[in-house]
Parts: structure tokens; sequence; C-alpha cells
């Protein structure tokens, strides 16, 4: 499954930042229903899930305002509007997943965002998604760790 769902959230990168380039480019015939539709189609056979697909690009669609709010006050040096199109789309993603996902870790979700900078991203984008994502779930969560998996110190035996 988790294969699976890694699967989905690139799909769901590829058509989100499909639709933000267009929307970019001024294309007025911009219908990101299409977009996840050919796309889902094109890995139709190795996908078992798709349904968190379309979930999750008509979730981060439907609330990328709301998400740019939460976003924002988190990078204030980096203007979303600066911030590269494909980082945008795996914050946007992961910041979604830790809002609105209650059945998928928080761990999980930083690190998915994370993989998805290091394969799409530039050479930063891995280390900025994990800062600010892991900043939004110590907001959303403050009992949490930020998302970081905190090594223990094994306690020494006594005998």
């Amino acid at each position: 499954m988790s294969a699976n769902r890694h699967l989905g959230r690139i799909i769901a990168l590829q058509t989100l930042y499909e639709a933000a380039f267009r929307e970019e480019c001024k294309d007025d015939k911009v219908d990101i229903d299409d977009i996840l539709k050919r796309n889902i189609g094109r890995y139709k056979a190795a996908l078992d899930d798709k349904d968190f697909i379309v979930k999750l690009v008509k979730g981060v669609n439907q609330k990328s305002k709301d998400i740019d709010k939460q976003l924002q006050p988190i990078a204030p040096d980096w203007p979303l509007d600066q911030i590269s199109k494909i980082d945008l789309c795996v914050l946007r993603i992961g910041a979604y997943e830790l809002s609105h996902n209650d059945s998928i870790p928080n761990k999980v979700v930083i690190n998915e965002a994370v993989e998805l900078a290091k394969s799409f991203g530039g050479d930063n984008s891995s280390k900025f998604i994990n800062g600010v994502l892991g900043t939004l779930l110590k907001q959303i969560d403050p009992s949490s760790s930020g998302g970081k998996i905190k090594k223990k110190l094994a306690k020494p035996k006594k005998d």
C-alpha cells in the first residue's frame, strides 16, 4: 500500500503542478479533473487506491488558499509567489495531509513530502520542505516533535 500511496502522491503532484503551471501561463482551459483523469489513466494498471489520489488533488485544490495562509507565516522570507511551483505543490500536499488526513501518521506525511522534494525539487528543496512542514506540524499539534524522528539513547545495562 505505501508504494502505491507514494505513486499516488507523485500523480497528485504532477496534476497540481500542471494545473498551476497552465494557470500561470493564463491558459483559460485548465480543468483539473481532466488533468487528473489523464494522469491516473497513465498509471491505472499500477494503482489500487485511485480514491486516495482524487481526494488528495481535489482537497488540495479546494483548500489551496487556506493552506497558503497557513504556510506563508512559517516562511516569511520566502513569499509563496517566489517559491518554485513544484516546491509549493509539495508543500500544499504535505500541509493538506497534515491538516485533513488523520489516517496517515504525521511523520509519514512529512517523509513523503521530503522524498517528493528530493525527486522533483531543487538541491535545497527537501530541507526547506522538511523545515516548513515540521513547523506547521508543531502549530497543528504542539505535542509533536515536528515530524522529526528523535533517536533515543539506549540506557546502559546494569550488571
